[in-house]
């Protein structure tokens, strides 16, 4: 059984919130927003949040390079920033992709983007300088994930389809055709790597089982609403959980698929508005929310 509260609400951003990443201590994070703000809350003083970079356009991604004290973060006209943490001065804007950066990936010694024009480009994150591109699809991409094990990313398309990519050489190993109904929001591997999570605009959940030939479905259920924006694992991997438009959180068996508990607006005290992005925050052991309402919620979760 999952019990879950209401820790802290982070309140600060002037925009809806799009974007989360892990910081530079294990108790922060960070968020970006369609204000352009880059911003750093520290979890244990949720109220003193502060503005770390600024830029002219709609923040849509954010990752964290630990090793770079480095943030890179994809605004809604395709550009890639690079914004040092130790030198603000240094921070740079990369005219790259056509059309928006959806998301941005860290996997082993690279940093990979997903553009508006379809295309997925690898980086080198020491001199942020784009290495090649490839033209993945005709239509958006909106989501990526890795999985370690497989040495495997998944990018999920406006095309209705999960493209399933050799992280070294970016080959396509398999491509799933109308894996949903609509666009592609949401994917995250378990930490196994024995499955694929996926949601779409469809506000369908479903499951992927993975295997030498690649991914086969699982289980399918309409688990929200509205679109699923986002879905983490819980880093034990006996739970994830799922964000959507329709404002609700909600957590679900990793192994049955079923669900768990659900956090809305009245009962919980949740968000007003879309829910945009999770992260697991291992360090204080909450799990962040992102919202269409400019705001963070800080969830104590545990598994009872």
């Amino acid at each position: 059984m999952i019990k879950a509260r209401k820790a802290a609400q982070m309140a600060g951003h002037n925009a809806a919130v799009f974007a989360l990443s892990a910081a530079d201590e294990p108790r922060s994070i960070l968020s970006g927003a369609g204000d352009g703000w880059v911003a750093r809350w520290n979890l244990d003083e949720p109220d003193m949040g502060r503005l770390l970079a600024k830029v002219d356009i709609q923040i849509f991604a954010l990752e964290y390079l630990p090793g770079l004290q480095t943030v890179v973060a994809g605004n809604m006209n395709g550009g890639v920033h690079w914004l040092r943490l130790d030198a603000p001065e240094k921070a740079r804007n990369i005219a790259h992709h056509k059309k928006g950066v959806f998301a941005i990936l860290q996997a082993e010694d690279f940093v990979f983007t997903a553009g508006g024009e379809g295309a997925i480009t690898r980086w080198d994150p020491a001199a942020g300088r784009s290495l090649e591109s490839f033209q993945i699809s005709n239509q958006s991409l909106r989501c990526l994930a890795y999985c370690p094990r497989r040495r495997e990313i998944a990018a999920g398309a406006s095309d209705n389809a999960i493209y399933l990519l050799e992280a070294d050489s970016l080959g396509l190993r398999q491509r799933i055709a109308d894996a949903h109904g609509n666009s592609v929001f949401s994917l995250q591997y378990s930490p196994d790597g024995d499955h694929l999570i996926s949601g779409g605009r469809d506000a369908q959940l479903k499951a992927w089982a993975l295997g030498e030939k690649g991914a086969a479905l699982l289980s399918a259920q309409p688990a929200h609403w509205y679109t699923i924006n986002s879905i983490v694992f819980h880093p034990e991997g006996r739970w994830f959980a799922t964000a959507s438009r329709d404002r609700t959180i909600k957590f679900w068996d990793a192994q049955s698929f079923k669900l768990l508990k659900v956090l809305d607006t009245i009962r919980d005290g949740g968000h007003i508005n879309s829910v945009n992005r999770l992260l697991w925050n291992p360090g204080s052991r909450r799990l962040i929310s992102a919202s269409d309402d400019r705001s963070l919620i800080a969830w104590e979760v545990e598994w009872v």
